[in-house]
């Protein structure tokens, strides 16, 4: 993996995106994309670009941008319920709607819980068109001990989803 777009959406749980950022190997170029309401606060990195999530005409916007995946981390309802519906509103949404033209990797990380029959089948929906949903589960057999063990779990499992090699958990042995 060459590039990836991290897309922040909603106010909590933002944590788990930063950490997801924190995690890439740096080898990998990431495109950053804070939703309005996220409130993140991110250091500028080597390899980190930050985009304005009003700016729709930003590079991620297009399909000739060429990237390998893309994540929402934490993913908003709201968020979630545009790119299922095809909303394009702002850059994050775009680039989410941009992902699926080109059929390329999308994984969204819902954050709300329960979930709601209209957000089911959001996530049906999106889920039939190869999008990766992957909310943040805890595995009671990983022997979570820690905040961060549980963190490093979600981490593990969305990288998992995407290819990216990693040791953020022991892997279950039978």
């Amino acid at each position: 993996m060459k590039r990836i777009i991290v897309g922040v959406s909603g106010a909590s749980g933002v944590n788990l995106g930063q950490k997801f950022i924190e995690k890439l190997p740096k080898n990998i170029e990431v495109f950053i994309i804070p939703s309005n309401n996220s409130q993140v606060v991110l250091k500028k990195e080597e390899n980190k670009t930050f985009l304005s999530n009003n700016d729709i005409g930003a590079i991620t916007a297009s399909g000739s941008f060429q990237c390998d995946a893309m994540v929402i981390i934490p993913c908003s309802m709201n968020t979630l319920a545009k790119i299922s519906c095809g909303i394009a509103d702002n850059l994050l949404t775009r680039t989410a709607s941009v992902m699926l033209k080109e059929n390329r990797p999308l994984l969204l990380a819902p954050r709300e819980m329960p979930f709601s029959a209209i957000a089911l089948e959001n996530m049906l929906k999106l889920s039939r068109l190869g999008v990766k949903i992957a909310p943040p589960v805890s595995a009671y057999y990983a022997d979570i001990k820690t905040l961060e063990e549980m963190e490093n779990f979600y981490i593990g499992k969305w990288f998992d989803l995407l290819g990216i090699e990693h040791k953020l958990f022991k892997r279950w042995e039978g």
